[in-house]
């Protein structure tokens, strides 16, 4: 499914999807994420501090990049996962010669959606 961003309140605008592909820790946080991780296990992943890989993750999620798929509980708190969601990415000109971002949507997003872990 592809989806072209507008100005509309629930949608990001082009400059928030550029802005995050074009910052290096958003792009290798995006490569970490083919399943669902908690923020601690990007961190470790990526070897980055905890407040950037929240401030990333915000970015990319803001852009539509990024979502939230469920989370994992422990006891009576429940932690947020992340994982990408998009195949692919393309930026383009419509018939205004306006620039438009398209993304294919990821299929498998909605298993993750649906799972939550309990310890």
């Amino acid at each position: 499914m592809s989806l072209e961003f507008s100005s509309s309140d629930d949608a990001p605008d082009l400059e928030c999807v550029i802005a995050a592909l074009d910052d290096g820790d958003c792009r290798e946080i995006i490569t970490v994420l083919e399943e669902p991780m908690t923020v601690h296990e990007v961190a470790e992943a990526t070897d980055r501090p905890l407040s950037t890989t929240y401030r990333k993750l915000d970015a990319l999620s803001d852009a539509g990049l990024v979502e939230e798929a469920g989370g994992i509980r422990r006891g009576r708190h429940q932690k947020a996962r992340y994982v990408a969601n998009l195949e692919r990415i393309s930026i383009g000109f419509d018939d205004a010669n306006e620039l438009r971002v398209e993304i294919d949507r990821s299929s498998n997003l909605g298993l993750w959606s649906e799972i939550t872990q309990e310890f």
